[in-house]
């Protein structure tokens, strides 16, 4: 398992759980139709749970290129793996995305609706506004990355002379701090934009959009400000980590 197959698979799990629940909730015909926001963001955080399962002792499991560029410029990564990471997280969602797509293909068939069936790739606007737009996907990734720096393992001071700290592994469960980050940004400030927060998330199922034979626009002129937001808002968490720190 190298960096690239990891993050491929991680993101991968992630879309397919996050891009499926949301093809579930507003699709025709459906046995979810209608769910709602509490599904969708709920099934967003525990796709995040899974991919980190997967990706975790093999690659971090970043997962999204804002994680991988605040890790990068706070030192917790080289430069020169970071190419490695952006092409495994974008390939990985353009597979969940098509995935779905096989999946709910005869569903998107019958749904005429072609926004509801963009939004089962990626996200947009409730309210189409740049600057509003792009501030909540600065804070909401914001949020994601200055959380993300003080996730911290456990460890257990032996309290002998001259010993180190004993650190406990969690294993899997180790990943639910990061889902729960995920759940709540979704929960409260996801209303606006849908809460992208990730670049890959957003761009590789938009790409995908426009290659599968979907009907309707792919909305090519916001796709900026998912890509954009989420990294000035892991640039801004980054620099305020290492101030702080």
């Amino acid at each position: 398992m190298s960096i690239l197959l990891a993050e491929i698979l991680g993101t991968m799990i992630l879309i397919i759980c996050g891009n499926g629940v949301v093809a579930n909730a507003v699709l025709k015909g459906t046995k979810g139709n209608g769910s709602g926001w509490i599904e969708i963001t709920t099934s967003w955080a525990l796709g995040v749970f899974l991919g980190v399962i997967i990706a975790g002792p093999y690659s971090g499991a970043h997962l999204n290129p804002a994680v991988t560029v605040a890790l990068a410029t706070t030192g917790g990564i080289s430069w020169a793996v970071v190419p490695e990471y952006l092409a495994g997280e974008m390939i990985g969602a353009m597979l969940g995305a098509f995935f779905v797509w096989v999946v709910y293909k005869d569903h998107f068939k019958i749904t005429d609706d072609e926004e509801g069936k963009l939004a089962c790739f990626c996200t947009g606007p409730a309210i189409r506004n740049t600057f509003s737009n792009l501030t909540s996907e600065i804070i909401g990734t914001f949020v994601l990355i200055f959380v993300i720096f003080y996730i911290a393992g456990p460890s257990i001071n032996l309290g002998i002379e001259g010993s180190t700290e004993a650190v406990i592994g969690l294993g899997s469960i180790g990943a639910i701090p990061v889902a729960f980050t995920v759940w709540v940004i979704g929960l409260a400030l996801g209303g606006t934009t849908g809460y992208a927060i990730n670049p890959a998330r957003d761009l590789g199922p938009r790409l995908m959009h426009a290659i599968l034979p979907v009907k309707g626009s792919s909305d090519w002129s916001y796709s900026w400000i998912p890509i954009v937001g989420p990294i000035i808002g892991a640039l801004i968490a980054s620099f305020l980590y290492m101030a702080i720190k």
